[in-house]
């Protein structure tokens, strides 16, 4: 990128330098962000920002969904009808979580399979941990009402199916999932959820900035490196999109600032007839993640699956345990000093902790240390692999706890390392 600017004076010297650089900065900051793959579906013209001409005449309507004010991941859509067509516009109800525990320096635990099965999508959202970067909650819904659309448009969401299946069907199409599958939505993406039947239950992260796959585990090109434990071939992308040629009232609840806001399109929101780019939604499964081993205990980092500004998250799957003659596959105690830790259990036995069941979530707060619980490095020893799986958050902000939280806590966690 070369200028050739005449500066007249110093002053326009110094303003240019400044627009320079937070315009540059801007610009490299997303420039190791992107998927590392474009996608498309359905039918889009040669050439962007030109005439596409709807063979039942008119124009089909181009759509760009990007963020970062044009200088982020971004995705051209072709609607048969303008997507702005707008009736009525409502409030709803504020869902901003009540906050139970502000700060807090105590180990936590909380069982979340008490959350009550069978809800309304929607309704069984429940946000048990807050801080200005995420909202992190469970969900156990029985169905997704066909009477609305979702859009979450203060956040990314990742939604982590612990039981059941189905379709997630946006206008980018469809995307089946089943246990153990990440499904990573972009802010702002419409969508809606076909569960296969009515036991699900699942973790979700609102992020306030973009989820995506660790910058380290890439090269300059966004490929994975070879040494990744993720790559290309393991992400599911949408698939068989389905345009809707379809008048009416769709209702489209819309999330923002923790209010929902509810929009009746004239049109329905899954109108598109192709699209193309690098914003969309996504699909992981955990069982996918290739774990790093070695002959001592490895730090979490080798189990990163997801970074955004704020927070990682990590995956624990069935792996080897560490191979030198007298290692101790259980992890050190260490201090979370910049930052939370919650791990959420799935399945299998994890040998770190005593008495852990699946759903459930201990909370690691910053600035103090832990580690196994008494017993668990001496069962460790000799043992040659774990069939353990769960999720971990690490935010790097503190996170506050809300009442819904406090009515899944276990009680006196934090005494469990005390012995007789």
């Amino acid at each position: 990128m070369c200028y050739s600017v005449k500066i007249d004076s110093d002053k326009n010297h110094f303003y240019f330098l400044v627009f320079f650089f937070r315009f540059t900065s801007v610009l490299f900051k997303h420039t190791f962000t992107l998927m590392p793959f474009y996608h498309t579906l359905g039918n889009i013209p040669p050439k962007r920002h030109t005439t596409f001409d709807n063979p039942q005449g008119g124009l089909y309507q181009e759509e760009l969904f990007g963020t970062s004010g044009f200088v982020g991941k971004s995705s051209l859509i072709y609607h048969l009808y303008p997507p702005t067509v707008v009736s009525e516009i409502k409030m709803i109800k504020d869902v901003t979580p009540k906050i139970a525990i502000e700060k807090n320096m105590k180990a936590m635990s909380f069982q979340g399979f008490s959350i009550p099965q069978g809800e309304e999508y929607l309704e069984s959202r429940k946000t048990l941990f807050v801080n200005s970067d995420l909202k992190i909650g469970l969900a156990a819904p029985g169905h997704f009402s066909q009477e609305y659309f979702y859009r979450n448009s203060d956040a990314d969401e990742m939604l982590f199916i612990h039981k059941g299946s189905g379709k997630l069907r946006t206008m980018y199409g469809s995307l089946d999932f089943a246990y153990g599958d990440y499904l990573i939505i972009p802010q702002g993406t419409t969508y809606q959820i076909d569960f296969d039947n009515e036991d699900n239950r699942i973790l979700f992260v609102e992020s306030a900035s973009e989820i995506m796959p660790p910058k380290s585990y890439r090269n300059n090109f966004g490929q994975f490196l070879e040494q990744s434990p993720i790559c290309e071939r393991d992400f599911r992308l949408p698939k068989d999109l389905k345009t809707h040629d379809e008048k009416g009232e769709f209702k489209v609840i819309s999330k923002k600032q923790g209010v929902l806001w509810e929009y009746t399109h004239s049109n329905h929101p899954f109108d598109a007839i192709g699209w193309d780019g690098y914003n969309y939604p996504y699909a992981f499964s955990i069982h996918d993640f290739e774990p790093i081993t070695g002959r001592i205990h490895m730090p979490p980092p080798i189990h990163q699956q997801w970074e955004a500004e704020g927070f990682v998250v990590c995956s624990f799957v069935p792996r080897m345990y560490d191979y030198h003659p007298k290692a101790i596959p259980a992890p050190y105690h260490h201090s979370n000093i910049d930052s939370e830790e919650l791990l959420y259990y799935v399945d299998g036995d994890f040998m770190s902790r005593n008495n852990i069941h699946k759903g459930q979530i201990t909370l690691h707060p910053g600035g103090i240390p832990h580690g196994p619980h008494p017993g668990a490095i001496e069962r460790s020893v000799g043992k040659t692999h774990t069939e353990e799986l769960a999720v971990m958050i690490d935010p790097f902000k503190p996170v506050m706890i809300t009442e819904e939280a406090m009515k899944l806590q276990v009680d006196d966690y934090y005494k469990s390392w005390l012995t007789n």
